[in-house]
């Protein structure tokens, strides 16, 4: 806290609370310090809101077949749908991430005023009367869900040290893996029974119970937000207009070009003078964009293969489930094994040490492209390339984990930035060079 009037600076605003009895709670307040029951039950609902968001990228494919025979566009077009939408959460992070950094505003207006347009959007896709309206749409709602994507991780952060932050993220890559591969489950047997808007309608109902968890559940994880609120609560309760959190001391002297090129300019400052964040970023990059390429050949070789009904296709992507936790309790069992061990007592560790799971990781990829090309054929059964699937999740949760763990050790004041610059990626333009 800083009193003008006075002079004083007090960088813990409990000094100059605790005679009035309000100190205990403010620290009780601090999303560090939350309960070990709380912390897993925010961390659900992030994970929840991640998951329920990012289904409607894969969970549009399952009717795809339906959007080429109601505006009577080729395969490649309908895709565009697809496309569109991821490529929506790849722009919108620049602009919805930088607003909850700002303590005024916090992270919760941003995730429940998004998520509440991004269900009301979903409307006017599964009501769209021509295709340039659905892809308009599609879009719009891609770029207005992108805070779970940008922000998730932030508000994992704000509750977990260093030491620990491994696990929360753990939680959270789970619904960003579940998302992509239950959509088509969660959406075949709708289209297949409904037409290709139905899906849409599903997404609507779940995105929706999303937004009521988070108007009536979610507290607050910025203390930049929580500090901010509770000095203007105690403007109003001492009169003293002189109180200044620290959050708005930092912030007094900044003008609108200095947040535009802290918020805006930054990310691509670091992605393109930091070779590793580069090299990372364009890897990651490469294997969104391979799991949604990837996705495109299912129903060549669940449907014309193996005679899948469109539902039934729906339940090959198990296998790309399963694969999430198989390869969960190894890793988390790595990390507090071998890494917790070795932060120091200032929360400090060496960032190489978070990569050897990723190792493990890069080789998995290309076993399971190799594993599941190999065995889609009519001589050999079905569930050779199911089990093969399993491959890619592993090597996905431990590229993803591993990295993103790693850059945050690296780069500890640029977490926000560098999951910016992250979802920012070109991989939503790979689907499109997918043959028709």
């Amino acid at each position: 806290m800083v009193d003008e009037a006075g002079g004083l600076i007090q960088r813990k605003v409990e000094t100059y609370t605790s005679s009035i009895g309000m100190g205990q709670m403010i620290r009780r307040q601090n999303p560090q310090n939350w309960s070990r029951p709380k912390k897993f039950f925010v961390t659900f609902e992030i994970c929840f809101l991640t998951f329920s968001v990012y289904i409607g990228s894969a969970i549009y494919s399952a009717g795809i077949l339906g959007v080429m025979a109601t505006f009577g566009v080729s395969q490649v077009a309908a895709t565009l749908g697809l496309t569109l939408f991821v490529a929506g959460y790849a722009v919108g992070p620049m602009i919805w991430a930088p607003m909850s950094e700002i303590p005024q505003i916090g992270r919760n207006p941003v995730y429940i005023l998004t998520l509440a347009a991004f269900v009301a959007l979903q409307v006017p896709v599964a009501l769209a009367s021509n295709f340039g309206m659905l892809l308009a749409f599609r879009f719009l709602t891609g770029f207005i869900g992108s805070p779970s994507l940008a922000t998730g991780g932030a508000s994992i952060a704000d509750m977990y040290s260093p030491a620990k932050r491994t696990y929360g993220l753990t939680v959270w890559g789970i619904g960003a893996v579940c998302g992509p591969t239950l959509g088509p489950l969660v959406g075949g047997f709708a289209a297949e029974a409904k037409g290709w808007n139905w899906p849409i309608w599903e997404l609507m109902w779940l995105s929706g119970f999303a937004l009521f968890m988070f108007v009536f559940l979610l507290p607050e994880t910025s203390s930049s937000n929580i500090l901010y609120r509770r000095t203007r609560r105690l403007r109003k309760l001492t009169g003293n207009d002189k109180l200044i959190s620290e959050p708005e001391l930092i912030g007094k002297d900044m003008t609108g070009k200095d947040i535009a090129m802290m918020t805006l300019v930054r990310p691509f400052t670091l992605l393109f003078t930091e070779p590793i964040v580069f090299a990372l970023d364009l890897y990651i990059a490469l294997i969104y964009g391979l799991l949604y390429i990837w996705f495109e050949s299912f129903p060549i070789v669940f449907v014309d293969i193996y005679g899948f009904s469109l539902g039934m296709e729906g339940l090959a992507f198990l296998g790309i489930l399963i694969g999430v936790f198989v390869v969960l309790p190894p890793f988390v069992w790595y990390q507090y094994k071998y890494v917790e061990p070795k932060f120091n007592e200032n929360g400090e560790l060496k960032p190489e040490l978070r990569l050897p799971p990723s190792f493990v990781g890069a080789f998995a990829i290309p076993i399971c492209l190799f594993w599941f090309g190999w065995s889609s054929r009519p001589d050999i059964h079905w569930i050779m390339p199911i089990i093969g699937t399993a491959w890619f999740s592993v090597g996905a949760f431990l590229l993803f984990n591993s990295v993103m763990n790693y850059l945050s050790d690296a780069y500890p004041d640029m977490l926000r930035v560098l999951e910016r610059s992250e979802h920012s990626s070109p991989s939503n333009a790979i689907p499109m060079a997918t043959p028709e």
